[in-house]
């Protein structure tokens, strides 16, 4: 009875939950708007699956390059100085995008990434720990899942952009009867002139979700923050040293098997949603189409946040992140074992078990981590980021090889994110023992 007189958000924060949710989706936008690029680049840029998926090792490399930063940067000044900064890197990556289109470089394409997930990095480590301050902290967790809805939300909204607008325009995936891309056969001079216009193609959103962040920039300057438990403890001159934190999240087993799980999630979800389209490709689906199939896993995957939201009032988040690492391992196994449309349509059936992942672990691993500690135990989370940067060149390599004993590669691949998806199912299970011993 007393959980439910417990208020998801209390009425004093409801506004800044409100504006620090939006953020959500603006680092959704940029996740999902990334992923169908490698296969973009891929063709116009005339590169292998490995070199092609460096896109991502460059996006979630600023992750990894920048989360503990960040969470210094915080630990120094505050939450709202970390997301006014987030937000300005944010737009700068975006913004050089304009001449990483006009040198035509694959390697500034991916400076523009990097630097623009520096800013990410920033928003992460602030926004997740912001989020699980504005309330109990007995519905710390569901009020991260709650938050963490709307980042599907711009993902949705990046994966449109990218199907309906970008994709589609690309002149160099154009198609034979046969379903083979003419791009290859043409003359250099030909190659040159659609490289030109279709990379232009990829620079503008990018260009105009560079305004979009600016003027929330804006918004959040002009915005009162109020303060949360640790930085009035910091204002009190009540804080840890950065060793004793160090100490106290290496002793803390829970949160130091959440870090690992966090970056096997992470690499599984940037694994799945960025090689859907070579799946669909293998298949004779072009990109444009295949997109889709991305946008109907991410709506799942938004449905079944609310979803699991809900169910979290009534089941434990540990043995619920058990279930859900289960079902989406036997949906890997299908994507691996069955050839044609059903692994697809099983492949896509993964998203709808991924939705809690991140937020959950999240949660419990910082469930029993003391306040004093939140902003590097938090930057350490985001940093596990870094698993969406080291695994898709793996899976990459893999698919490069385009039969593995007479089964597809792009098949076999999926192995990656099934291993991942067991350690999290795994991690959901030992938490939950953990809590039960007391």
């Amino acid at each position: 009875m007393e959980q439910k007189k417990t208020k998801l958000v209390p009425k004093k924060y409801l506004v800044t939950f409100i504006l620090i949710t939006s953020l959500f989706a603006l680092w959704g936008f940029a996740n999902d708007i990334t992923n169908p690029m490698v296969a973009a680049f891929q063709t116009v840029m005339e590169l292998s699956a490995t070199k092609a998926s460096m896109v991502q090792f460059a996006f979630y490399g600023g992750y990894a390059t920048m989360a503990v930063p960040a969470a210094l940067f915080i630990r120094r000044y505050s939450y709202k100085s970390g997301i006014l900064l987030g937000l300005g890197l944010y737009a700068f990556g975006a913004f050089l995008f304009i001449p990483a289109a006009a040198y035509q470089e694959f390697s500034f394409f991916c400076l523009s990434l990097y630097i623009l997930t520096f800013g990410l990095a920033f928003l992460e480590t602030t926004a997740n720990p912001f989020i699980l301050s504005l309330g109990d902290k007995e519905t710390s967790t569901r009020r991260l899942n709650m938050a963490q809805a709307f980042n599907p939300m711009g993902s949705l909204c990046g994966m449109a952009v990218a199907s309906f607008i970008v994709l589609p325009q690309l002149i160099s995936d154009k198609r034979d009867a046969a379903g083979q891309i003419l791009f290859y056969g043409l003359s250099e001079a030909e190659k040159a002139e659609i490289r030109l216009h279709d990379l232009a193609v990829i620079r503008n959103p990018y260009v105009i979700i560079g305004l979009v962040v600016l003027a929330v920039f804006v918004i959040i300057a002009l915005k009162k923050m109020p303060k949360t438990e640790n930085e009035e403890q910091k204002d009190a001159g009540n804080t840890h040293t950065a060793r004793q934190t160090l100490s106290n999240l290496w002793h803390n087993i829970i949160y130091r098997e959440g870090v690992i799980a966090q970056m096997f999630y992470v690499a599984a979800q940037i694994m799945t949603w960025t090689f859907i389209i070579q799946y669909a490709d293998n298949l004779g689906i072009n990109k444009a189409t295949a997109q889709t199939y991305n946008i109907v896993a991410m709506s799942l995957f938004l449905c079944s946040r609310f979803i699991s939201t809900f169910l979290m009032k009534y089941v434990n988040s540990r043995k619920l992140l058990t279930i859900f690492g289960c079902g989406a391992a036997l949906c890997a196994l299908g994507a691996i074992l069955i050839v044609g449309k059903l692994g697809l349509y099983s492949l896509v059936g993964i998203s709808f078990f991924m939705s809690l992942m991140f937020p959950t672990i999240y949660g419990i691993a910082l469930e029993d981590v003391d306040s004093k500690d939140t902003h590097l135990g938090a930057a350490f989370l985001v940093m596990a980021i870094v698993g969406g940067a080291l695994m898709p060149p793996l899976q990459g390599m893999i698919i490069d090889q385009h039969t593995i004993a007479n089964h597809p590669a792009v098949n076999v691949s999926f192995i990656l994110p099934f291993i991942c998806f067991i350690i999290v199912a795994l991690y959901g299970l030992r938490a939950y023992k953990q809590k039960a011993k007391g």
